[in-house]
């Protein structure tokens, strides 16, 4: 009785000379990407027949017997093709009704090996397989990572509390052991690991270890200097402003910024920008005006500029 070859080794995706840690590797590789509990319901039934190939290839593959049997027919044969045992061996197809109990093997399996083949087989070697890891991102404000602390988060329906520790930053990566997706056959679970990204802030802009913020003077602040009031992560301080300060000067404020993991901190910095008045008064007009009839500025220049 004719039966349809079976290439076991096209079924793991190893050459014929594969060493049996190649075949154990694809092995673990296939039964995990393929085993029916982790399918979704409507594809568990063509997973199931999926890794009933690939546990019989394996059972037939990391058995020296078995495999030198299987060998011996030799290289030509292609997946698909009927196949009769060679006339006068031992290897004989199954009689109706006959091992019925083994049903996770095929009838090529069957005619290969016989009865006591088939009920030697380990019908599907049963390996733990470790839970997938999860991956997700977690939003973390600036108030957090000046204090860090505790956030109880929910991620696919569990409610899972984070540790958010000192010196963490964007891209900081948080690990929760074992509280991925559920292992199989005993396997351990896996792990969630949380991407950090920093909200956006109304006041703070994050800059490695650094806070920076904008500081909007007038132009008589930057010219004459002033004393601002202006808020910190500890709260409300004043902040001195030298004569001549331009758009853009940096006004630190030493060790108010990020907490670093050695326990320091960075820095904040004030952003100067200038801003004139929109609708000044015919006061402040008047005085504008002085300023340009008593400035050594030439008036059709941009401020920089030189005469030519």
């Amino acid at each position: 009785m004719a039966v349809k070859f079976r290439d076991y080794y096209e079924v793991l995706g190893v050459p014929r000379e594969a060493k049996p840690e190649e075949i154990k590797r694809a092995y673990r590789q296939l039964a995990r990407k393929h085993h029916p509990d982790l399918q979704p319901a409507a594809e568990r039934a063509a997973a199931g027949e999926r890794f009933k190939e690939i546990n019989e290839a394996y059972e037939v593959l990391s058995d020296p017997e078995k495999r030198k049997k299987y060998d011996a027919l030799g290289a030509n044969w292609k997946n698909g093709m009927d196949f009769t045992p060679p006339p006068g061996t031992e290897w004989r197809t199954a009689e109706p009704g006959e091992w019925e109990d083994f049903g996770a093997f095929s009838d090529f399996f069957s005619s290969l090996f016989g009865q006591a083949g088939v009920r030697g087989a380990r019908r599907g070697v049963r390996m733990s397989f470790p839970g997938s890891d999860v991956e997700a991102v977690l939003p973390v404000t600036v108030e957090e990572l000046l204090k860090g602390g505790r956030r109880r988060i929910t991620l696919d329906g569990r409610t899972l509390d984070v540790e958010i520790p000192s010196g963490a930053r964007e891209g900081t990566v948080l690990r929760l052991g074992g509280q991925g997706e559920p292992g199989i056959n005993g396997g351990a679970p896996g792990d969630v690991y949380l991407h950090v990204q920093i909200a956006p802030h109304p006041l703070y802009r994050v800059n490695g270890d650094d806070l920076e913020m904008d500081l909007r003077l007038w132009p008589w602040q930057a010219v004459l200097g002033a004393e601002v009031r202006i808020e910190t992560p500890e709260g409300a301080v004043k902040l001195k402003v030298p004569p001549g300060t331009q758009s853009g000067r940096h006004l630190r404020l030493r060790s108010r910024g990020l907490p670093r993991k050695d326990g320091s901190r960075g820095n904040l910095h004030a952003v100067v920008q200038i801003v004139v008045p929109e609708n000044p008064t015919a006061a402040e007009s008047a005085a504008y005006e002085n300023l340009k009839q008593g400035s050594t500025a030439p008036p059709d220049r941009p401020a920089g500029g030189k005469a030519s």
